[in-house]
């Protein structure tokens, strides 16, 4: 394998699915069961937030009965022994990257388990319930929360980061992605187009699988580990 510089992660649903967090697109995913509409835009809040509270307090209970996987302890260790810089952007709003042990992470959709108050504009750790009447910590005006995760609509989190992170890359790696949620079904040819090789790690073909140079298949337990030994086998050599 080629030794690379400057690497570019990007995880999705995929990856924490065998941690038991729930993907989206899959059948039996989240939106077989609930429509987006209802519980994941400002529309739906706006109509109905009692709903989308509820809904958020489920995902909030379920993300702190998880833990992380092989494929996550997998980037962690790539990012603490590979000798070029390792940047990780995640399209999860999960923790479990920082707790296998990541620091250089970008979560791009946000995190469920923060609050963001749109009265103060306060962003803060939220690990139990939240409700309408809900009192923000700083401002305490109450009906201002919401979770601090992006919806369908908004414009994802630190853009121009990531941006300029894919422009940078020699290596540029998708895991556990659907490949049809944009901006992010768009990195990989923002990374090409710089120059970087591309990988996509996944159970199966994405929608995006051919832009990528390479693909391996297979649980992400299994893939993600096995390809990073050879990356950091390659670097020691």
């Amino acid at each position: 394998m080629a030794q690379y510089d400057r690497i570019v992660i990007l995880t999705g649903a995929g990856i924490s699915a065998e941690s038991g967090v729930p993907t989206f697109r899959d059948k039996g995913g989240i939106w077989a069961k609930y429509d987006y509409r209802d519980v994941a835009t400002p529309e739906g809040f706006e109509k109905n937030p009692q709903l989308v509270h509820e809904f958020y307090n489920m995902r909030r209970r379920a993300h702190q009965t998880v833990a992380p996987n092989a494929a996550h302890f997998a980037l962690a260790l790539l990012e603490q022994s590979h000798p070029g810089p390792v940047t990780l952007v995640t399209q999860n709003v999960d923790q479990l990257h920082e707790q296998a042990g990541s620091k250089n992470l970008i979560h791009m959709h946000g995190e469920v388990l923060k609050g963001w108050c749109l009265g103060c504009g306060m962003r803060m750790p939220w690990t139990g319930d939240m409700f309408l009447e809900t009192a923000c910590p700083k401002c305490e005006d109450v009906g201002t929360l919401r979770p601090d995760v992006v919806w369908f609509g908004e414009e994802p989190y630190h853009m121009d980061r990531i941006i300029k992170e894919l422009e940078e890359a020699d290596l540029f790696i998708s895991i556990g992605t659907s490949g049809n949620v944009y901006p992010a079904a768009g990195f990989v040819q923002v990374a090409a187009e710089a120059g970087a090789h591309t990988v996509e790690l996944n159970l199966e073909p994405s929608e995006g699988r051919s832009h990528f140079a390479k693909a391996i298949h297979g649980p992400a337990t299994e893939v993600v580990p096995a390809f990073v030994r050879q990356l950091l086998d390659a670097a020691l050599t």
